[in-house]
């Protein structure tokens, strides 16, 4: 599980535990492969200077665009409880959001067909606030997801007597 069991409150139960899919790194393991690849054959190819600074810059761009990727894909997670949505990111500075489930008003989902090919897509949360559409991106079976959700969401409901006396 990726959130801790210290964020619940008493009797709150985890449904869905999630960070984003897989796919949000695969751009920074291309760019490591790349990076690689050409450092060494400017090592083999070039005069040994000229390989150094070309290490040294390589260095630099792996940490800024593979690590720091790698790093906040690690961090970040979604969680869905039976009471509330919470967020989670960030390493040096720890950003976090939680959101009632009562608050929800509306949860659907959108993917393209690569997202489908993956099996994730994009949640869209919309709330009963002014603050408009929550966008969870790269969600791993977000069609699951979503279903769950909305059952937690009827749950909510029909606790809260919303059948209206019928």
């Amino acid at each position: 599980m990726a959130i801790s069991r210290s964020l619940l409150n008493d009797g709150e139960n985890v449904v869905v535990d999630t960070r984003t899919h897989v796919k949000a790194i695969i751009w920074p393991l291309i760019v490591l492969v790349v990076l690689l690849a050409v450092a060494t054959y400017v090592q083999v190819q070039w005069n040994q200077t000229l390989a150094w600074v070309v290490w040294a810059v390589v260095a630099v761009l792996v940490v800024w665009y593979v690590l720091r990727p790698l790093v906040i894909w690690m961090t970040a997670t979604y969680t869905f409880t039976d009471r509330r949505l919470i967020t989670r990111s960030g390493v040096i500075v720890r950003r976090g959001h939680d959101m009632p489930l009562a608050r929800i008003s509306d949860i659907a989902y959108e993917f393209g067909p690569i997202d489908r090919m993956l099996g994730c897509g994009t949640l869209l949360i919309s709330d009963a606030s002014t603050h408009g559409t929550i966008k969870l991106h790269d969600i791993p079976h977000v069609e699951e997801t979503q279903r769950k959700v909305n059952a937690l969401l009827q749950q909510i409901h029909d606790r809260s007597g919303g059948n209206d006396g019928v």
